[in-house]
C-alpha cells in the first residue's frame, strides 16, 4: 500500500508541478528546487535547500520497483568544483544519503532497514553540447544492495536567447549490473525555460522516463 501511494505522489508531482532550466542538485544560496523523477527503475521525490554555493541538504523519497522496496533519505548534495569557462560549464559533485528503507515482500514483509548511498554526478555543457555521468551505490539492510551508472549526451537545436524555451535532445544510457538487461539506452527530449525543466523519453525496452524539476 505504501509503495502504491508513493508512485500516486510522484504522479501527482509530475502533473501539478512545473521544471527548472538547470537540473542541477545545488542552488543559488537560499534557493529551494524540487525533483520528480520516473525512470525505468524507480520512481523518486527529491526537494532540497540551498545553504551555500557549495551545499544543499534535502529529503528524498523513492520507490525501486524491479526490487520492490522504498527508500526514504536525508540527502546531502556536495559540489566539489565548478569550471566556468567564457563559452562553458563544468561541474563535480558528491551526491549522499542516510535514512531507511521499506519493503513489504517477503521475507522483509512490512520491515524497516538503515540505508545510505553515496556517488558522484558530472556534466559539461556549452550552448550547444552536453555530456554528462553520474553514478550511484545504494546499501539497504539485508532489503538491497546495489550499483549503478549512467551517462548522456545532447545537442541543442537551435541556441535560444535568454527568457526563450530551450531544446535539448539526448540519448541516455544506463548500466545496472545487476539486471536481466545490463544496459537500458533512452532517446529523450529536454525541455527548458527560465526556472522550469521537463524531460521525456522511452528507452528500447519501451519503458517511459519523465523527469520534472523546479526551482523557487
Amino acid at each position: 500500500m505504501i509503495k502504491h501511494t508513493l508512485c500516486g505522489l510522484s504522479l501527482l508531482a509530475l502533473l501539478l508541478t512545473p521544471a527548472e532550466a538547470n537540473a542541477r542538485p545545488v542552488s543559488y544560496p537560499g534557493g529551494w528546487t524540487f525533483m520528480a523523477m520516473n525512470d525505468a527503475d524507480r520512481n523518486m521525490l527529491h526537494f532540497n535547500y540551498t545553504f551555500t554555493p557549495f551545499l544543499s541538504l534535502g529529503y528524498g523519497a523513492e520507490h525501486m520497483r524491479d526490487d520492490q522496496f522504498q527508500m526514504h533519505t536525508v540527502q546531502m548534495n556536495n559540489l566539489l568544483k565548478r569550471w566556468n569557462q567564457k563559452a562553458s560549464q563544468g561541474n563535480l559533485y558528491l551526491k549522499s544519503g542516510l535514512g531507511a528503507a521499506y519493503s513489504d515482500n517477503a521475507p522483509h514483509d512490512h520491515g524497516w532497514q538503515p540505508a545510505a548511498f553515496a556517488g558522484i554526478a558530472a556534466d559539461w555543457e556549452n550552448r550547444r553540447y552536453y555530456v554528462s555521468y553520474e553514478n550511484r551505490a545504494v546499501w539497504a539492510g539485508d532489503i538491497s544492495h546495489s550499483f549503478m551508472q549512467k551517462a548522456r549526451v545532447g545537442i541543442a537545436p537551435y541556441i535560444g536567447d535568454y527568457g526563450d524555451l530551450h531544446t535539448w535532445f539526448m540519448l541516455q544510457v544506463n548500466h545496472d549490473p545487476e539486471d536481466a538487461d545490463k544496459f537500458t539506452v533512452t532517446p529523450l527530449v529536454r525541455l527548458f525555460k527560465g526556472d522550469y525543466l521537463m524531460e521525456a523519453g522511452v528507452s528500447n525496452q519501451g519503458k517511459i522516463l519523465f523527469n520534472m524539476t523546479a526551482r523557487f
